[in-house]
């Protein structure tokens, strides 16, 4: 598979990766949707330490753990657990990024994690404290380096600017083209990479998506969702290649396709 350098960094990753968020709890289904995925020449792995309360990252490492110097490991923080209670609270502070890289660590049997991401953000965070965090592991070696999940224009411009981030995460899509006015220029203008999630929208773009598009989806009401999923299936010739095409068109932007 071709592999495309990610934003001004060093790392080689696969143009499509795998985001482990969906691959369950059971330990040898997880383990064997990613190493079919290595053995189709996927590279890059993304989970994040609130998918099953860190068992996503414990299933990634135990998956890649003889594979280590071949793949690439992106995960996430930012959203924290408290002990006894339902959900997450969102904490960007430099002392819970700190010690939840560690927690990571260990979970995913590593010494270092080569993408860590800020998983969420709004404009109130303490933004130069969460930067201070970021580049102090980077310092220190545990992680590579890092980005952000967002799709907030605000914060997504702040850290553009205040900051070394190698990546944006943000989902983009033939349906949801935000991106290309709010966000697209300015990573180009900083040479950082976009990575693509929900380039399929959900399954609407797919063979099979026709009953997924029975609902609103973004601004598209059911009606308009069906007519625009039909007009794409038209220009990409036949129902079955619609993904394929859905794939492709993010691919073609140069931020998220920066090739080596």
């Amino acid at each position: 598979m071709k592999q495309n350098r990610l934003g001004k960094s060093d790392l080689n990753v696969s143009e499509v990766g795998l985001g482990c968020m969906t691959v369950g709890t059971d330990e040898t289904k997880a383990i064997s949707i990613i190493q079919e995925a290595l053995e189709l020449g996927i590279n890059f792995f993304d989970t994040a330490d609130l998918y099953d309360h860190g068992r996503n990252e414990e299933l990634l490492g135990k998956a890649i753990k003889n594979h280590r110097s071949d793949v690439i490991v992106a995960t996430k923080v930012g959203n924290r657990r408290l002990p006894g209670k339902e959900g997450s609270t969102w904490d960007p502070s430099k002392s819970y990024i700190l010690s939840a890289v560690r927690e990571s660590l260990r979970r995913l049997g590593t010494d270092y994690i080569d993408l860590y991401q800020l998983h969420g953000g709004t404009i109130e965070d303490p933004i130069e404290e969460t930067i201070e965090a970021f580049e102090e592991l980077k310092k220190d070696g545990l992680i590579r380096y890092y980005g952000i999940s967002s799709i907030r224009p605000n914060v997504i411009k702040e850290y553009v600017n205040r900051s070394s981030i190698t990546s944006l995460m943000s989902q983009y899509s033939m349906l949801d083209r935000r991106p290309e006015e709010e966000v697209l220029p300015q990573l180009m203008e900083h040479e950082i990479g976009l990575i693509a999630r929900g380039p399929l929208a959900g399954g609407i773009l797919t063979s099979g998506g026709a009953n997924k598009a029975e609902r609103d989806y973004l601004d598209y009401s059911r009606e308009e969702l069906s007519v625009v999923r039909q007009r794409l299936i038209e220009l990409a010739g036949d129902p079955d290649t619609l993904g394929q095409m859905a794939i492709r068109y993010v691919l073609n932007e140069p931020e998220v396709n920066q090739g080596t």
